[in-house]
């Protein structure tokens, strides 16, 4: 049931700063983890949430939920093991709302946590553009003035950290679990709080209704070897000794492998999820570039076992995981780095949820380019339309909503007309054409007296769902069709394909192989490329 009265302020708990570990102030205590607090939220139903904290070695911890007047809605006991000195325990599964109370008590000593809510939590991770502050954002006086009206969506940020060794709880925390404000969601460059995390938040707390907790841990400048496990190094075959990737000079943040798994994902995993939104890649654009279709899907994987395996399986196996599909960068470069990371973003296979990665979400961002951004064009400042694009794909594949269209059409067939030198692409759904680009489609042709090179293919026609390309040039075999593949791939709003609900057609690297005759001309099977080099 949600208070007509507002809860008390933020910052109230920035003495959780201190760490009140095993008797710090003279006497046996218990106290919460770094990321427990006044105002945080916690999992609802049908999980439960997990809550653990430091204690003296051997002694019972009874920790309390109570309900407004003090009724105690639940309790429970923990032992405090060693050798970490800690204890855990798992609340029973509540419905949304609040606001609660939450006890820890050791002895005669005891800890209370006030203006507890149950509802959604979302880990929001990555590099610079999920670090961006809704400060820098486009309308971002509009979006601070318009933080209170969210009392029920709670914020939290982990301190940028780095270590050699896995940790136990957070090193250190900028923003501790708070009502939002201008302050804290303004509170400076790239420090806190994340515009796409408080957006996206926002905007799901005005879909469902109930509370949202958002925690924010992101570092720019940073590849995602540095947020992988050693595992996942492993299963890529990257090395993951300290120190083995050479420092480069685009990156900003660590590269070291694992250093930031090490201390701001590994100490979260006794947090029970709802779901993660990822927004990184851009560091990987200069570095093991074509190892993300691996890095990436094996990262989910590996984030998705320790998180159920830390919440004791509270956390769903199969997590939700949205991502931000990589905007733009340097528009007249001929680099197509940017290009190749977005499609290994999909494990090479143009669209999400796929089978290399299940229960997942895109936003693509390559029709938001920002060239004039004062915070340099990578980092464009039209961060709604991510988090509005984030949204549907959470409703969809998160919350079910089968009937919310929240991606962008996508090639499913061709027929190719060999005397007329067309070749007629039909989409999954209506297209609507804001742009005739002669540059954005390309094909890879073949001949016997040349190798596969790729020529553009200017439009010719868009159907209701079908797009008419002009081959002149090609030769007698067409082995490639791609779309969208360059570092800038079109201007504000304006790429060539859209749906009627405003969403990007992704791009593509298509196999195009030769499937029989059909109505007017020769059938072609489109399959994710694999049969040429990416540039």
């Amino acid at each position: 049931i949600m208070p007509q009265t507002l809860p008390p302020t933020p910052f109230s708990n920035m003495i959780f700063f201190s760490h009140w570990k095993n008797g710090a102030f003279g006497g046996p205590r218990a106290d919460f983890a770094s990321y427990y607090g006044d105002h945080m939220v916690l999992q609802k139903k049908p999980s439960g949430a997990v809550v653990w904290g430091h204690g003296d070695l051997g002694a019972v911890v009874t920790v309390t939920l109570s309900g407004a007047g003090g009724l105690i809605i639940m309790e429970k006991t923990a032992h405090v093991k060693g050798p970490s000195g800690t204890w855990t325990t798992l609340l029973d599964p509540m419905n949304a709302g609040g606001p609660y109370a939450l006890t820890a008590e050791q002895g005669r000593e005891n800890v209370t946590l006030r203006d507890i809510y149950f509802g959604d939590v979302w880990l929001c991770s990555g590099q610079s553009n999920m670090a961006m502050t809704v400060l820098q954002v486009a309308n971002a006086s509009q979006e601070l003035a318009a933080a209170t009206r969210y009392p029920y969506v709670r914020i939290f940020a982990a301190a940028p950290s780095r270590s050699d060794v896995e940790l136990q709880d957070l090193e250190r925390i900028d923003l501790p679990w708070s009502i939002p404000t201008a302050e804290n969601l303004g509170h400076g460059n790239f420090t806190y709080f994340s515009a796409v995390c408080w957006l996206f938040g926002r905007s799901l707390y005005e879909a469902l209704g109930s509370p949202i907790g958002l925690v924010e841990v992101a570092w720019g400048g940073t590849p995602i070897e540095a947020w992988s496990s050693r595992r996942v190094l492993q299963a890529c075959g990257l090395p993951k000794d300290m120190g083995s990737i050479s420092p480069h000079q685009h990156l900003s943040g660590p590269q070291t492998p694992s250093v930031l798994w090490n201390a701001m994902i590994h100490p979260l995993l006794n947090m029970t999820l709802r779901g993660v939104v990822w927004y990184q890649g851009e560091a990987n654009a200069f570095l093991n570039t074509d190892q993300y279709n691996c890095t990436f899907p094996a990262l989910i994987a590996d984030w998705r076992r320790a998180f159920h395996a830390g919440s004791a399986g509270q956390t769903e196996p199969l997590l939700p995981f949205g991502f931000v599909q990589l905007s733009t960068y340097r528009r007249r470069s001929v680099d197509d780095s940017f290009a190749r990371l977005r499609w290994h973003q999909t494990a090479d296979l143009g669209v999400v949820p796929n089978a290399r990665m299940p229960s997942t979400f895109m936003a693509v961002a390559m029709d938001l380019g920002d060239e004039h951004s004062p915070y340099g064009s990578i980092h464009p400042r039209d961060k709604q339309n991510v988090a509005y694009r984030l949204l549907l794909g959470a409703r969809a594949v998160v919350y079910g909503d089968k009937d919310l269209v929240f991606q962008g059409p996508y090639p499913t067939r061709a027929i190719l007309e060999v005397t007329r030198g067309l070749l007629n692409v039909t989409y999954s759904q209506e297209l609507i054409c804001r742009q005739r680009d002669m540059q954005a489609f390309e094909v890879c042709c073949s001949s016997q007296a040349s190798p596969c090179r790729w020529l553009p293919a200017p439009v010719v026609a868009v159907g209701f769902r079908t797009v008419t390309l002009a081959l002149s040039g090609c030769g007698t075999l067409l082995l490639g069709l791609r779309y969208a593949w360059a570092q800038w791939p079109c201007e504000y709003q304006a790429c060539p394909l859209y749906n009627p609900q405003g969403l990007p057609a992704p791009p593509f690297l298509l196999d195009t192989l030769p499937a029989g005759n059909a109505a007017g001309g020769r059938e072609l099977l489109l399959l994710p490329g694999s049969r040429f080099p990416l540039n």
